[in-house]
């Protein structure tokens, strides 16, 4: 039987590559466009959140301050925010999306004190923009399952479609959970940390009190509520306004009382850097031993939490303060206590989380506690915590206590919350709280 050839079209030899060619080419034009439209809403998304930082730094800043006071905090994020836009379109599709998880994540975390003072019912100016921060970090977020979608590959068997496809369900989350973790969580957290304070408080002492002001040394007015003194010395309280009942115990027992609110907290001046404290309580500690009910040399602060941080470290730089109590004093931004796998945990972060805080306070960290708890010495330190407490206190203050000098005194309060020893041991808490200021303070009286 003769061989019997198939009949053939000329010129086929060339076509088919040619319509291969074709299909990718069109393919290609698809996706390029497809990237175009993403890449448009995710800059739009990005010069939103820049729109937020420029208004919180340079326009509408807070009572007291100047362009110039924030320009690590203004101009670093949106260098940054410029350049992941730049850099977008030409990254591919798995980097694009690790890009918009993080950008709109921490997009969405700056817009966190606009809510936080929108539910209190003190938002102002800036925090409007950042409603619109968390609709751009939402919109930035939206893009990433298109991004991976419209980048999925189609060539090859259907078999390894489906492997490809579900690596990619996979791993997806796992990178997420790795960003949010190492960049997210350390630059959103310091950011609302710098951003969110108390409110005003009025506070409920149970007699006549004078609204004051307190001047830092770098210009800010501070507001505080003062009760003269009875028996010439006086307790600067820090934050004082929400710490109503400890004030009561000290007027009591005829010490005056200066509730002093940090500074971007409550009616006072200024952002809110928890780092620049130091400054706060020595510009009360100031007007404290100007008053003429007061002898100069009778003066004690009482802090809480991390006010009871911050005391230690003024404390430590003025020997005006004759007697300090630091309650649920714990760790500060950047220290590891952790041990074993949590300290691989939690250590990685510490140094973004530290930058990050530096950056959004335009403020460098003071030192480690335990390096300056010592220089108090001879005046007298009482350190009182719960147990767990709350940040590392249960764990750190027996390490400040171990590093402070004579005198000193140390109470596990049974029972008690964070700065909540008041609450659980009321009567133990007055005796021993009156009693040593009363031994630093009046001579043991």
């Amino acid at each position: 039987m003769a061989d019997t050839a198939l009949p053939t079209v000329p010129g086929s030899d060339l076509a088919l590559p040619r319509l291969a060619r074709l299909t990718r080419l069109t393919r290609v034009t698809r996706l390029a466009r497809s990237v175009g439209r993403e890449t448009a809403l995710v800059r739009l998304g990005l010069a939103a959140v820049a729109v937020h930082i420029a208004d919180d730094n340079f326009v509408q800043r807070e009572a007291g301050t100047s362009a110039g006071d924030h320009l690590a905090s203004g101009l670093l994020p949106i260098a940054v925010l410029a350049v992941l836009a730049a850099i977008y379109p030409r990254q591919r599709a798995g980097a694009r999306a690790a890009v918009a998880v993080t950008s709109g994540a921490i997009g969405v975390a700056t817009g966190v004190p606009a809510v936080y003072y929108l539910l209190d019912g003190d938002a102002t100016g800036d925090h409007y923009t950042g409603l619109l921060a968390i609709a751009a970090g939402a919109l930035i977020l939206l893009t990433i399952p298109v991004t991976l979608w419209k980048a999925r590959r189609t060539g090859g068997s259907r078999r390894h479609r489906y492997l490809r496809r579900a690596l990619t369900i996979v791993s997806a989350p796992v990178v997420a959970l790795v960003l949010l973790w190492l960049l997210i969580f350390p630059i959103g957290f310091s950011y609302v940390y710098t951003h969110t304070g108390r409110t005003a408080v009025t506070p409920e002492l149970g007699v006549p009190y004078e609204r004051v002001t307190v001047t830092t040394s770098d210009s800010l007015d501070l507001t505080a509520s003062y009760v003269p003194s009875k028996n010439r010395a006086a307790v600067i309280l820090f934050p004082g306004a929400t710490r109503s009942d400890e004030a009561r115990v000290l007027i009591r027992h005829g010490y005056g009382v200066l509730l002093l609110d940090p500074r971007g907290q409550g009616g006072s001046e200024g952002d809110t850097i928890r780092w620049a404290g130091d400054r706060d309580l020595l510009a009360g500690l100031e007007y404290v031993r100007s008053r003429p009910d007061v002898d100069p040399e009778r003066v004690g602060a009482f802090g809480f939490s991390i006010g009871g941080e911050i005391l230690l470290e003024a404390a430590a730089q003025s020997t005006g303060f004759k007697a300090v109590v630091s309650e649920g004093a714990g760790f500060r931004i950047g220290e590891v206590d952790a041990s074993g796998r949590d300290r691989l945990l939690v250590a990685p972060i510490m140094p973004l989380l530290t930058a990050a805080t530096a950056v959004f306070s335009n403020h460098g960290p003071p030192p480690p506690i335990v390096d300056r708890i010592g220089l108090i010495a001879p005046r007298s330190v009482f350190l009182i915590y719960a147990d767990p407490g709350m940040g590392g206190e249960s764990v750190r203050q027996p390490t400040y206590y171990a590093a402070a000098g004579e005198p000193k005194t140390i109470w596990k309060v049974p029972g008690a919350k964070h700065t909540g020893g008041l609450d659980a041991q009321p009567a133990e808490y007055e005796r021993r709280v009156t009693e040593f200021f009363d031994r630093a303070l009046l001579g043991g009286r």
